[in-house]
C-alpha cells in the first residue's frame, strides 16, 4: 500500500477552441475574448491523483472531446471581423489528450481541523501532456451533398511543397502545456465535488489547418491526386460560397495569423473519491484494528 493518498475521479464539462477561425468583434484575440459559445463542445475523462502530502499532488489524466471553429458564426459589426467572416473557413476535429500535472493546495496550512469533511480547497494545476487531433473541412459535392474531408493530406497552405520550404508538414499528435486552477469541496471524508478551468498552450497553429497565406491552387494538381486536388481547391478558398460576386486576387494574401498558436481550454465539473489514506474507509478500519496504547 502506498504511504500517500490516492484519489480517482471523473470529469465532464464544456471545451472551447481558440484559433484562427471564428472569433468576435474586431481583430482576432486570444483566450476568452474570441470564444464562440455556439461552438461549445463537451469534454469528458478520468484521472488518478497521488498525494505524498496534503498540500501537493500529482495527477495522471485522460480526456476525449471535440473542437470546432467556423468563421460563419462571427457577428458582423462592420469592423475588422468582417474580413474573417468573408473568409468563410471552418473545421471540426475529434480530440484525445493525456497529461501529467502537479497540483498545489495553498490553504492546507490554514485548515483548523483534521479530516476532510466539508473542507473547501482551492488549488492550482500545471503540467505537460500529449494530444491528438485531426481537422476536417466540409466539402460540398456537385449534387449539393456535404461530406467531411480530412484537411492535413490536402496541404492547403503548401505544407511540404518544394515551393514553400518554410512550411513543414505538421504532426497530428503533439505536446501541450497544462495551466489552470480549481476548487474542491469534500461532501464526505472520502468524496468530493469540484470545478476547474484548465488552459492548454500548444506549439502548433494548425489545429484548425489555418495559419499563413493562400497558395496558387494549380499546385494541388501537381502534388495531389485528382480527387484530393478537387477537395483542396474548394476548401482552401471559400469566399465565393458566401458571396459568389467576389472576384478578388487572393493568392499569397493572408489566410491565417501565424503569430499566435492555437489553444483550447475547458471548464470541468469533477467528482472524485479518496481510496486510501487516513481519512478513507480503509484507513479508518486500519486504525480501529491497531492494538490499544496504554499510558
Amino acid at each position: 500500500m502506498l504511504d500517500g493518498k490516492v484519489e480517482v475521479g471523473l470529469n465532464i464539462g464544456p471545451s472551447f477552441f481558440l484559433g484562427d477561425l471564428g472569433g468576435n468583434r474586431g481583430e482576432g484575440k486570444t483566450f476568452v475574448k474570441d470564444v464562440n459559445f455556439p461552438l461549445t463542445k463537451l469534454m469528458k475523462g478520468l484521472y488518478v491523483n497521488f498525494y505524498p502530502a496534503e498540500w501537493i499532488g500529482f495527477r495522471l489524466a485522460a480526456n476525449i472531446g471535440k473542437l470546432e471553429g467556423f468563421d460563419s458564426v462571427i457577428d458582423n459589426k462592420g469592423t475588422d471581423e468582417r474580413f474573417r467572416l468573408q473568409r468563410n473557413l471552418g473545421f471540426k476535429s475529434n480530440l484525445t489528450e493525456a497529461y501529467l500535472a502537479a497540483e498545489v493546495y495553498p490553504t492546507v496550512m490554514l485548515e483548523q481541523y483534521d479530516g476532510l469533511l466539508h473542507k473547501i480547497r482551492p488549488y492550482g494545476v500545471a503540467g505537460i501532456g500529449l494530444y491528438h487531433f485531426n481537422p476536417k473541412g466540409e466539402y460540398t459535392q456537385p449534387n449539393g451533398d456535404k461530406i467531411w474531408v480530412e484537411l492535413k493530406p490536402l496541404h492547403l497552405e503548401g505544407q511540404g511543397f518544394a515551393e514553400y520550404p518554410d512550411r513543414k508538414e505538421y504532426s497530428l499528435t503533439q505536446m501541450n502545456i497544462i495551466m489552470g486552477g480549481g476548487l474542491k469541496y469534500y461532501i464526505k471524508e472520502n468524496m468530493y465535488v469540484g470545478f476547474e478551468i484548465v488552459h492548454r498552450k500548444t506549439f502548433t497553429d494548425y489545429i484548425d489547418d489555418v495559419s499563413k497565406e493562400y497558395i496558387n491552387p494549380s499546385l494541388f494538381d501537381q502534388y495531389l491526386t485528382p480527387q484530393q486536388a478537387t477537395y483542396a481547391k474548394q476548401l482552401e478558398y471559400r469566399e465565393k460560397f458566401l458571396n459568389p460576386s467576389i472576384n478578388r486576387p487572393y493568392i499569397n494574401t493572408q489566410r491565417g495569423d501565424p503569430v499566435q498558436n492555437d489553444a483550447y481550454f475547458s471548464g470541468m465539473i469533477r467528482l472524485g473519491w479518496r481510496i486510501n489514506g487516513a481519512n478513507s474507509p480503509n484507513g479508518r478500519a486500519r486504525r480501529q484494528l491497531k492494538c490499544p496504547v496504554f499510558f
